[in-house]
């Protein structure tokens, strides 16, 4: 079996679908790399690892730019992940796959596909969340139910630490900083909240007794139909805080909900945790994570 010529064929076919059906170029990507990626694995067997670099410099020689040794690899890389994941998504381009067969780990190339569909990331924000690493940053729980395909919850993919652009380089943070910072980059902040999060209000005013008291943050998530109070603090977490949002979200509950709408969550964002009061918390609607700063995100 002649497998170069084949390889070849597979390439000119693209190349000549894509000028006549560029609407469809992308499928014809995918398609046309998963057969080369097929066929190298089959020469492979046959004349071993160096057969990549001996068709990359024909092919080169004969079609110019684009079949370097390393793009050939990553045919061949694809082929094997399609192989493992039996099915990718179409909705995917090349680029992006070019961005995730860089890991060995399926769990988190599954995770970047999942979110790259319902999130509808271009290449560049993909790679953003690659580089802040987003999967790497979710609890091993959260892990563990992708696996599992079980049902989420709001806070499993809050992520730990949520990273806040520094956008003035301030030394010293103060919440109501803390805040500014975040308002300034709202839907950043959003998404390392995870998904289904939309903005109410900040320093939303509610009356308690004679006292008037301003939540840090309103949020609604509209996938699991609930209002969320954030309160920002930048000290370790302490018991006081959580008394603190627990009155806020009853008072949200009691005032704010209908009676279609699930209880009121809330979130603790803080310099540094603490697990052992959260241990003794009896309110499992209360969930913490730390904020870390940095110039870009």
């Amino acid at each position: 079996m002649n497998y170069y010529n084949e390889i070849k064929q597979e390439l000119i076919n693209n190349e000549i679908y894509k000028k006549v059906k560029d609407y469809s170029k992308n499928r014809s990507d995918l398609t046309t790399y998963y057969n080369v990626g097929k066929i190298l694995n089959e020469a492979g067997k046959h004349y071993g690892k160096g057969i990549i670099k001996e068709y990359s410099i024909k092919l080169t020689k004969e079609l110019g730019k684009g079949y370097s040794k390393r793009n050939l690899w990553l045919m061949l890389k694809f082929f094997e992940l399609n192989v493992k994941m039996q099915t990718l998504s179409a909705q995917l381009t090349w680029s992006h796959y070019v961005e995730l067969l860089k890991f060995d780990d399926i769990n988190k190339i599954n995770y970047y596909i999942k979110i790259t569909e319902e999130q509808n990331l271009g290449v560049r924000e993909l790679r953003n969340k690659i580089k802040n690493k987003e999967y790497e940053r979710l609890d091993d729980k959260t892990k563990n139910k992708l696996i599992t395909k079980e049902k989420p919850k709001v806070n499993d993919f809050i992520k730990n630490p949520i990273l806040i652009r520094n956008s003035y380089n301030y030394e010293k943070i103060s919440e109501s900083i803390l805040k500014k910072l975040i308002l300034e980059d709202l839907e950043n902040f959003l998404t390392e909240l995870g998904e289904g999060f939309a903005f109410i209000k900040n320093e939303y005013k509610i009356k308690i007794g004679n006292d008037y008291n301003y939540i840090d943050l309103l949020l609604f998530n509209y996938i699991y139909n609930c209002f969320v109070v954030i309160e920002l603090k930048v000290t370790t977490l302490k018991k006081e805080h959580i008394g603190q949002i627990q009155v806020y979200m009853n008072y949200i509950d009691k005032n704010l909900k209908s009676i279609y709408q699930d209880k009121t969550i809330g979130i603790i964002i803080c310099k540094k945790g603490n697990s052992f009061v959260l241990e003794y918390s009896s309110d499992e609607r209360i969930y913490e994570t730390v904020y870390k700063l940095g110039s870009e995100v």
